[in-house]
């Protein structure tokens, strides 16, 4: 597995890199689908593939340990087999779906005892079995185990929680170096800078990190209830201190917003629920600014639902049309609506490195923060 860095913007930290993994190329900055299950929602295989075109997506390690479980995953050859994609995938670990579990969860030094959602059964994560399940999975790139905090966070709290999640990894690598790939392929373990809103805390927590000498890296515990400001400070204090010839990973963000003003920070890649839940509740995002698509206004308005046609729903069929599918709680709107802002927020990733390669991006990047932060 190699990064390079192609091209830093001159009046951003912006960078347009290379990613090469065994399973492709991934050209950043990029954004990851998310395909909780092995699936991303409403969107088969072939169109994510042809239509949406990403070069990675995302997988859970807490979702597909209790669904199929890890004995199916391993007779099917791994996640990549299991659900038919043949490009990079990225897993999480599990912690932040632990953290969401707040009433069914127990932390501890040994790792995060819990209570199934499915069946309420009790399970243990550990940094040892968690790089154990991620292995079984195939992914190719693995995060470490962390504790994500909630926002507002206690000082002690975030440090103490910090500093456990300095320990967890260094028993993720430590273990990770011991089991071997499955199924053929190099896998990746990228570790996660916490700390949550405390500036001491983030810079100490990113020399932690850089210092592990790990392939690439994350920041976690952001877009969890912060005002955005204090999102892009942390960042900010992250990436002046993470290596810069290694990919740098912002989880759970976000809105087409937070994803430009980070990739002016020097955020590499990116993953988020957003654009396929918000596409399910009928929002549309779009360069000009997001749609409620379930509004009056759209009744009778036969207009293509995104003239610029990034994807082929988007003039394949007509807000009005799209409107009646949500009004009549047609499963074929949700898919049309995944499928348009999944391809925007492809098309403006790729767009972000297009105007970084060519030195313009703050400009272009300007434009479109006043132009997508509308309401049509």
């Amino acid at each position: 597995m190699q990064f390079e860095l192609l091209t830093t913007d001159p009046a951003s930290q912006a960078r347009a890199g290379k990613l090469t993994t065994d399973h492709g190329v991934i050209e950043t900055p990029i954004f990851m689908p998310v395909g909780t299950v092995a699936s991303v929602k409403g969107v088969h295989q072939r169109e994510l593939r042809e239509d949406i075109n990403p070069d990675i997506i995302l997988g859970n390690t807490y979702h597909l340990y209790l669904r199929p479980k890890m004995d199916i995953m391993q007779k099917a050859g791994g996640l990549h087999k299991f659900m038919n994609w043949d490009r990079p995938i990225l897993t999480d670990s599990g912690g932040y779906q632990v953290y969401s579990l707040s009433n069914r969860r127990k932390i501890k030094e040994e790792g995060v005892r819990f209570k199934s959602h499915v069946d309420g059964s009790m399970h243990l994560f550990t940094p040892e079995n968690v790089m154990e399940i991620q292995r079984q999975i195939g992914a190719d790139i693995m995060m470490a185990f962390d504790e994500c905090t909630p926002y507002p966070c206690d000082y002690r709290y975030a440090k103490r929680s910090m500093h456990m999640t300095h320990r967890w990894l260094d028993r993720c690598i430590n273990h990770f170096n011991k089991i071997p790939a499955l199924y053929g392929h190099e896998q990746a373990l990228f570790p996660i800078v916490q700390g949550s809103t405390y500036k001491d805390l983030r810079a100490q927590s990113a020399e932690y990190i850089a210092n592990a000498g790990a392939f690439g890296n994350a920041i976690g515990g952001l877009s969890v209830g912060e005002p955005a400001e204090e999102m892009y400070g942390m960042t900010e204090v992250v990436t002046a201190i993470l290596p810069k010839d290694k990919p740098r990973y912002l989880m759970g963000v976000g809105t087409p917003i937070n994803i430009l003003e980070n990739i002016a920070l020097g955020v590499d890649m990116f993953d988020c629920v957003m654009p396929t839940r918000n596409a399910r509740n009928g929002m549309l995002f779009t360069a000009y600014g997001s749609i409620n698509i379930k509004n009056l206004k759209w009744e009778d308005d036969f207009s293509p639902i995104d003239e610029m046609g990034l994807t082929w729903v988007d003039t394949e069929y007509s807000k009005a049309y799209l409107r009646h599918l949500f009004k009549c709680h047609e499963l074929l709107g949700m898919q049309i609506a995944t499928i348009h802002n999944l391809g925007f927020y492809m098309w403006l990733v790729r767009e972000a490195r297009k105007h970084i390669i060519a030195g313009d991006f703050v400009t272009w990047k300007e434009m479109m923060v006043k132009q997508m932060d509308n309401r049509l």
